[in-house]
């Protein structure tokens, strides 16, 4: 499937419409992330600010990352499902969960990152790219 993408909690207080393709999609293996995912690794769809559209509340809760950026996990207030996450390192995009996304999305992940705080029965596919850490942000584009 191509954009637009959409996607809602739980609940359905949260709404997203997305109109642009993923700048990125990641496996994420950092120990935030598997924290924040029960155990696994999070799957996350990053997309430009401009293509996103959010309906209704967000709470939110901000750390400091490994990779030492600012970041900041968005979710329902309501249900706790999370939404979106934003971070200081890519400041003009928001980063989704596959799993707030409406079925039928088509997305998967192109990387692997963080593998060297994945726990050892982590499974990666070898097809990916992987780092061991974060992944150095591109140049801006001219």
């Amino acid at each position: 499937m191509a954009a637009p993408y959409t996607g809602r909690c739980v609940c359905g207080a949260v709404t997203a419409t997305i109109k642009g393709e993923p700048l990125a999609v990641a496996q994420c293996w950092c120990r935030q992330c598997q924290k924040l995912a029960g155990g696994a690794a999070t799957v996350n769809a990053r997309f430009d600010l401009g293509d996103v559209e959010i309906t209704g509340e967000l709470a939110s809760y901000g750390y400091t990352a490994a990779s030492g950026n600012a970041y900041t996990q968005m979710f329902c207030p309501s249900c706790g499902n999370p939404v979106m996450a934003k971070t200081s390192g890519r400041p003009n995009a928001r980063t989704f969960r596959l799993g707030f996304l409406d079925e039928g999305h088509g997305l998967k992940p192109t990387i692997s990152i963080w593998l060297s705080e994945a726990p050892d029965w982590a499974v990666v596919d070898p097809a990916i790219d992987q780092h061991q850490e974060q992944p150095p942000i591109p140049p801006p584009a001219d």
